[in-house]
């Protein structure tokens, strides 16, 4: 039975939420059991009816029930090793991460942000389909027209309409199966889309600090690049309005590095500018399945009613980077140019890997995937947060916290990026600069330090950091213990030329 405390510190939408979430994980409401109504709830615990719909919401966020039309809220169906754990969900194992010593490059621990680790793939799932999609060629005579048709350019076609759906639904991205390309991921997708800029789109802006990949795709295509401050609510669109890009590549759901979430302001204003200047917006939204506190952020494309807007997404965050499985989201305005400068090419990306993930989302088992590997990560990245502020106390700044695979941690205690990375990598513990994510010229911290823990169990992360904490000390930087969430600083510094490139996988 539910029940508030009026003398916790939690808020009672809060106190709500973690009640039904336990009564979940317990299997005291097992997969199919109907809520109560939040009417009904509403009155039996005298709370707002708002309070109710705000933690049945965080609840859908999470993926512990869902919202049935006309039927209320349901509990979602969990599989039995999710159902075992309280408070949280522990990883199936550390498979593939753990490794000794043995030489040059191995490393105990790797907080690389580009991979994934090797149990978060549903192998036995991909399995059974790849037999059933070839069976079905085989017996419908398929195979061979399937496998040399040129007719789909933009690649698969059940797949382009899955993927319309699952957009909508989850990321509020408005548009057809004509829209969608199929491609190997996000350079090949910035390769193919610089090829249809007409000449007045010579200049592209890039958020600074931003994806370091991206930036070598324009410079390797001759491009202007013109670097525009990130600030608290997102890219300076002065700065930008200012500067001679007609094109942006922009995170404004999660900006990386840095984790902010640009503003309805902000968006506003940023789709006013590529209005006003017949200018394109190229929108990365690279790891928004992941956010683990409060409602998902709509994309940009969901309020784009210019067409000015490309999105761009793959399934390297959820699935597995080395499937190369990307795609865009075409404006209408660019779709005639696009199929004319690539009318002689066929999709890149296997025919056969498209069916098996067009046949894994018509079943259901994407859905089902993200919620579990959303599980899997929240633990991961609450634990990880813990373990940083016990360790460090208010020596170090935490950035982009409550969502995504990685954070970027900022330090002031005079160490350079150089000699944090030697250290851990003494104790066996691999970490990244985060200086290469800026562009020269421009301002940063002084010295910041990028973790991914995409492949890190969850039962390690301590020792991880633990091992951290020896190699750098307890306090890097000067003070006692303060809140873990920061914004970012800023100081003068250029970045060093010989660092490890941060990321990968996209």
């Amino acid at each position: 039975m539910l029940h508030l405390d009026a003398d916790a510190k939690d808020p009672f939408y809060k106190q709500i939420y973690e009640q039904i979430k336990q009564e979940i994980l317990s299997g005291i409401l097992p997969g199919g059991t109907r809520l109560t109504s939040t009417r009904t709830l509403a009155k039996d615990l005298q709370a707002g009816r708002n309070t109710v719909e705000n933690a049945y919401a965080q609840l859908v966020l999470e993926g512990y029930v869902t919202a049935v039309p006309g039927s209320g809220y349901v509990v979602t169906p969990l599989e039995p090793d999710l159902r075992a754990q309280t408070p949280g969900v522990e990883d199936p194992g550390a498979d593939g991460f753990i490794q000794k010593k043995s030489g040059p490059g191995q490393y105990a621990y790797n907080f690389d942000y580009g991979t994934l680790g090797s149990w978060a793939f549903p192998y036995k799932v991909w399995r059974n389909l790849t037999a059933t999609v070839l069976m079905e060629a085989e017996e419908m005579h398929y195979r061979n027209p399937a496998l040399q048709s040129r007719d789909e350019m933009q690649g698969d076609r059940d797949l382009r309409r899955e993927l319309a759906k699952h957009l909508y639904r989850r990321r509020g991205v408005n548009c057809t199966v004509d829209q969608i390309v199929i491609c190997n991921g996000l350079q090949p997708a910035l390769s193919s889309l610089v090829r249809v800029f007409p000449s007045q789109w010579r200049a592209v802006a890039l958020e600074n600090p931003g994806y370091r990949r991206a930036r070598t795709i324009f410079q390797g295509n001759g491009l202007r690049l013109c670097p525009i401050p990130v600030q608290e609510d997102g890219i300076d669109v002065a700065a930008l309005s200012a500067s001679p890009a007609r094109v942006i590549f922009t995170t404004p759901s999660r900006q990386y590095p840095t984790g902010r979430v640009m503003s309805i302001q902000k968006r506003m204003a940023l789709l006013q500018w590529a209005a006003e200047c017949r200018g394109l917006i190229i929108e990365d939204d690279y790891d928004s399945e992941y956010r683990y506190k409060g409602k998902p952020v709509p994309s940009l494309q969901s309020i784009d009613r210019q067409g000015r807007v490309v999105y761009l997404g793959s399934f390297s965050k959820t699935l597995s980077p080395g499937l190369r499985l990307g795609y865009m989201v075409l404006p209408d305005g660019l779709l005639d140019t696009y199929r004319y400068a690539f009318a002689g090419y066929k999709c890149s990306v296997s025919w056969l890997e498209q069916k098996i993930l067009a046949r894994f989302m018509a079943e259901g088992h994407l859905e089902k995937h993200i919620r579990k590997m959303c599980l899997l990560n929240k633990k991961k990245h609450d634990t990880l947060i813990d373990a940083i502020t016990d360790a460090f106390g208010d020596s170090v700044r935490v950035h982009g916290q409550d969502a995504g695979l990685h954070l970027l941690l900022e330090f002031s205690g005079g160490e350079t990026e150089a000699e944090l990375v030697e250290r851990a990598a003494e104790r066996g513990v691999k970490v990244y600069p985060g200086s290469p994510l800026w562009i020269e010229g421009g301002e940063k911290p002084p010295t910041t330090i990028l973790l991914g823990y995409g492949t890190l169990p969850d039962d390690r992360i301590p020792e991880a950091i633990s091992l951290l904490r020896e190699a750098w000390g307890k306090t890097p930087g000067k003070g006692g213990r303060r809140s873990r969430a920061a914004g970012a600083g800023s100081a003068p510094d250029s970045a060093p030329d010989s660092v490890p490139d941060v990321t990968q996988g996209r």
